[in-house]
């Protein structure tokens, strides 16, 4: 799940998220594997949910899934209630870019870009990711979207290490994506995850030389979101004060990791080759 940075004032917001104001905090080794089981139970659920997907089915049907997979394994749905957001999962479908709420009226047809992001708040922390499913047969244009939006994410998840900073992240996803021709959505962000759904700091997907460029240390735990348009980067708010869509109806796609800092480099922990 994004959090609304205060980059790009916006009309119509979608609601504020508060963030954590604790400061930057690195986890135990107690903690970290906490965070493993509440991450695998989100990839888990997400290749779950990419393996059953098809047309005709809705969005809630999605939502239903999910928050039984999750309580089933011991957690309960991150986004549900979080600041008032009705469902276990955001569900968003071509142009839409985040915060869709999952209803039975949003079917799922062939050829859709469909994105699925949801967290688990498992003993005390949370894991947090998303994807982006290819519905069927897609044309080529969105099939090369989804690609670029999911090496985009690795490319970032590539800077990850103790002694690094959060504008190499920000830097390699900024040149990745606009170098395949795609415009990254820059007014949601990545963030720290653990105790709290959204902590300190942000992690942007984009160079911004004046705000603070943390240092990266070993037990840092971030969730790492890039956002590709197909068209235009500027996105606007439905009326229902959730949905973000983007203003030339293009596609929109995204890819979310929770990792682990270390002094290696890092642990993905949302990997879902590894459920």
């Amino acid at each position: 799940m994004n959090i609304l940075s205060n980059l790009i004032p916006k009309p119509n917001p979608a609601p504020r998220i508060k963030r954590n104001r604790r400061g930057i905090e690195t986890k135990s080794p107690q903690e970290i594997e906490i965070m493993r089981q509440a991450s695998r139970i989100v990839a888990t659920v997400l290749k779950e949910i990419s393996a059953l997907v098809q047309p005709g089915m809705t969005t809630a049907d999605l939502d239903a899934y999910a928050e039984k997979r999750i309580r089933e394994m011991g957690a309960m749905p991150s986004f549900k209630g979080y600041h008032g957001f009705p469902g276990s999962i955001c569900s968003c479908i071509n142009d839409e870019v985040v915060h869709g709420i999952p209803s039975t009226k949003k079917t799922i047809h062939q050829g859709d870009v469909l994105k699925v992001d949801t967290g688990a708040y498992y003993q005390g922390f949370h894991g947090d990711s998303c994807i982006t499913i290819a519905v069927g047969e897609v044309k080529p244009e969105a099939a090369r979207l989804i690609r670029v939006a999911e090496e985009t994410l690795y490319k970032g998840i590539e800077q990850v290490k103790a002694g690094k900073y959060l504008m190499d992240i920000a830097g390699a996803i900024q040149d990745y994506a606009e170098a395949h021709g795609f415009k990254i959505v820059e007014e949601f962000t990545g963030h720290g995850v653990g105790r709290n759904l959204h902590e300190e700091p942000s992690v942007f997907n984009i160079r911004t030389y004046d705000l603070p460029n943390a240092k990266l240390r070993s037990g840092m735990t971030l969730a790492i979101e890039p956002i590709l348009n197909a068209g235009s980067r500027h996105t606007r708010t439905l009326s229902d004060r959730w949905t973000v869509v983007t203003v030339d109806r293009s596609l929109s796609a995204q890819f979310e990791h929770t990792v682990l800092v270390t002094e290696e480099g890092c642990e993905i922990l949302t990997d879902r080759s590894q459920v």
